[in-house]
């Protein structure tokens, strides 16, 4: 079973407000509240038994609070990504420092151009690594990061996505074999091996769960979901993320856990 010792966040920047989205008719968030927000989501990782490094905003960086694309961490090392998004790209050379916090020159690895990778298409069950191809995240990128995984002894598979923005917008392990899924997730047959919990459409947001030892924390506001994940066993703590929701961004951006 993985453990979490370890979570990266990073404080939102006031320029969030700019930051990229799909869902326009949602408006603007609201920064203040984007903050209390943050807040809370540290609290809860804290609750889970966790040690949090907080990061300062970047506001050269609208979506810089989404510390989960820039890299992407496993039990034997860390992979700078090379982001999708242009006005995101610079985000790798600021989380790099942080991450070299916890791992050794010998321990981080790179995308490199013309490869892209966003972590947010990247799911790990156990030692084995599910990754989105998408707008974001090409077959280059994932060409690499399989490279890295098996010079470290770990795997990976390519999941082609037909429409969301990334693979965990619509799956993510919850461990114990169970994974929540919606929209296109439902059928996969890359998935049909575990214990599928289908997330009804009016609350496809909340697929975006996160499992920190033992602990599931749901966004605030999707009782479906909040009863399928507390029937499967789990102890739930909810966080109200409607900022994020702006942004495209669910629990799962918000930070990089190892």
């Amino acid at each position: 079973m993985t453990k979490f010792t370890n979570v990266i966040v990073r404080r939102p920047a006031k320029s969030m407000v700019e930051g990229i989205t799909s869902a326009p008719e949602l408006g603007k968030p609201d920064y203040e509240l984007a903050c209390k927000q943050h807040d809370d989501y540290i609290a809860a990782l804290k609750d889970c038994g966790v040690e949090v490094t907080v990061l300062p905003a970047l506001e050269q960086f609208p979506d810089s609070c989404f510390v989960e694309d820039p890299a992407v961490i496993t039990r034997c090392g860390a992979i700078i990504t090379n982001p999708g998004a242009a006005s995101r790209n610079g985000e790798k050379d600021e989380i790099e420092p942080a991450v070299r916090q916890f791992f050794d020159d010998s321990r981080v690895k790179h995308i490199e151009s013309p490869g892209t990778l966003d972590g947010g298409d990247v799911m790990m069950v156990g030692d084995h690594f599910y990754v989105g191809r998408s707008a974001r995240t090409n077959e280059e990128g994932i060409r690499q990061f399989f490279e890295i995984l098996e010079g470290w002894g770990l795997e990976g598979s390519e999941v082609p996505l037909e429409h969301v923005l990334h693979l965990k917008t619509g799956v993510n392990y919850l461990e114990d074999g169970n994974m929540l899924v919606s929209g296109e997730f439902v059928t996969k047959p890359d998935f049909e091996q575990y214990h599928r919990i289908e997330i009804p459409e009016d609350e496809a947001y909340a697929a975006n769960c996160i499992w920190v030892n033992g602990t599931v924390i749901v966004p605030e506001g999707y009782p479906a979901v909040l009863k399928a994940v507390q029937d499967a066993g789990y102890e739930t703590i909810t966080v109200d993320t409607s900022e994020y929701r702006k942004l495209d961004g669910g629990l799962s951006c918000l930070s990089l856990r190892f």
